[in-house]
Order: C-alpha cells, then structure tokens, then sequence
C-alpha cells in the first residue's frame, strides 16, 4: 500500500529514474541479493517502505516473523545502501515503537521510555532497531539516512483478508459483506472505546517526499531526536471510526462489540509539531479518505476474493 502510493506520488511529480522490486523479483531478506541489486542499480536515494505488516491479531500470531522478517529487510537495504554510497535514505516505521502508556500526543523524545504495548511488541522492537542503525549509521559514518513514523495508515492498494488486516481495512469489508448479504449486525473486535489515529496513504506519500527534501539527519541529531513523527493531528474512537465506516458503505444494521477480543494500547495519537513546523499538514480528511478507500475497494472486488 505505501510503495505503491510513493511510487504514484513520484510518477505524478515527474521522476522518471525509479526503480523497484516486487517482492516476488527480489527478497530482501536474502543479504546477498538485496546487496547484488543495490551494486548493480546503483540507487541515489532509498525509501524503505518493505516490511511484514498487519493488524494486532497479525502481529500476535506471527510475533517470530515479525522480528525476523522486518529486522532482516532493513538491515539489509541500509548496511547495503551504506556499502553502495547511497545519498539518502527515508526508512518508514510506525508508530507502535512508542511505550504503550506513552503521554499524548506522543512526542518523538518519548521514544524507550517506557515499555511497550504487548500484542506487537516484536514488530515495535524491529522499527526500533531501523530507527537506531539510520541513527548510528550516521553519527558513525555520516550517511544521512533519516527515519518517519507514520500514523495508522488506509487507502488505496491496502490489505483486505480479516485475519491480516489493520482495522480500517477489515472493517470495510465486514460493513461491506454485511450489506451485500442482508446481515442484522457487524460484529468488531474489542471494546470500541480505544482511541485511534487515521492518515491516508496518499498524505504519506506526500510527506516522504516532502522530507526527503527537507529533512538531513543532521537536523534530527541537532533537535536531539531520531525520527520525526507523520500523522493527521486528530483521532477517535473504534466505536466512532466503525460507525463513521458504517455510514460509508451505507449498512443499516447494527454494530456489535466483542470485549472478548483484545483492545491493544488505549490511545496513540502523534504529536506532529515538529513536521507542521516544517510546513507539510495532510490534507485528505478521514471521511473523504474513507470514501475514496471504499470506492477503491469496490472496483477491486474479485481481487479481495469478497462478494
């Protein structure tokens, strides 16, 4: 999903030199490969946007693929991207890298101060370590490799299998099928009360090339931070969120909420001065977001294999 919208966003600016790889061409877990690409294309500048992602039952089940798949691919593109004399690297984390009681907004500075939500603790811990080699490759060989985390993202291109999705996604689809197949009731994990940041993948993409252009790793170490934060600035509830959704799709049953099923971290919103100071905001609201994502969703239907 954040490949693809980058890719656009590059495409619509003009770059006409981009090149990529489908993770079936090319896996970079494989050290060698990953290395053989970079010495043989050469790239000038990296957005790493590769990783094993999904939604909190994902990254529970999976927790052993999680660290190892996602420390293995950015180990990989940045030690090769040192080796090969790349100008810049812009390496894309999340923001499940900050303590799950974290003070909010969450600020940059909050990072490895406290411990960290349980139910991805394995995939946080690998962001984390992307974050730090961009950090030290710098401070250690002055590669100005930088670091963004980025929000709970949706939009076009993104992952619609129920047990793999993040929630947006996933509740599209449930909402989706309910109305298609006359349902009196969408069911959704957890209490509905935890509060969640939405950024549209397109906002992103216009973000990464905004730092890419603007930030240097010099201005991170200077503002004695490792990152800089990428989010909308608002958030909401699940239970706003699914019924926001529900309006979408324009299903007329109910909304039912499994307490069962577990919540994760109660709020992650992201402080987003420091990029705002910058001069980027995104521009796409949640409701425009999620109609553009379910009119995608639609003409794409046989792809997701749903009615």
């Amino acid at each position: 999903m954040v490949g693809s919208a980058i890719l656009r966003r590059l495409e619509q600016d003009g770059f006409g030199n981009v090149i990529f790889k489908t993770h079936k061409e090319l896996d970079l877990i494989n050290q060698n490969d990953t290395y053989e690409y970079f010495k043989n294309n050469r790239p000038e500048y990296v957005i790493i946007s590769a990783g094993k992602v999904g939604g909190i039952q994902a990254n529970n089940q999976y927790r052993a693929q999680f660290i190892y798949e996602n420390l293995m691919i950015q180990n990989n593109l940045i030690h090769s991207a040192y080796l090969t004399g790349v100008k810049k690297i812009l390496f894309l984390g999340s923001s499940c890298i900050y303590p799950r009681n974290s003070q909010q907004p969450i600020k940059e500075a909050y990072l490895l101060t406290g411990e960290l939500e349980q139910t991805n603790e394995p995939y946080a811990i690998a962001k984390i370590a992307g974050i730090k080699m961009c950090e030290n490759y710098f401070k250690q060989y002055g590669c100005n490799f930088i670091s963004a985390m980025p929000t709970n993202l949706y939009g076009l291109e993104d992952n619609y299998d129920l047990n793999n999705s993040h929630v947006v996604p996933a509740l599209l689809r449930k909402f989706h099928e309910a109305k298609i197949n006359n349902e009196p009731f969408v069911e959704v994990w957890g209490s509905g009360t935890p509060k969640r940041e939405f950024l549209y993948v397109e906002d992103l993409a216009d973000a990464c090339l905004f730092l890419m252009k603007n930030l240097s790793a010099t201005d991170l170490v200077e503002n004695d931070i490792s990152h800089i934060n990428v989010g909308s600035g608002t958030d909401q509830t699940i239970s706003e969120l699914a019924n926001l959704i529900k309006n979408v799709v324009g299903f007329t049953g109910e909304i039912k909420f499994d307490s069962s099923k577990p919540d994760g971290t109660s709020q992650k919103l992201l402080n987003i001065s420091k990029i705002s100071e910058m001069g980027w905001n995104p521009t796409t609201s949640l409701v425009d977001g999620l109609n553009k994502t379910y009119y995608s969703f639609k003409r794409n239907l046989n792809k997701h294999k749903t009615h």
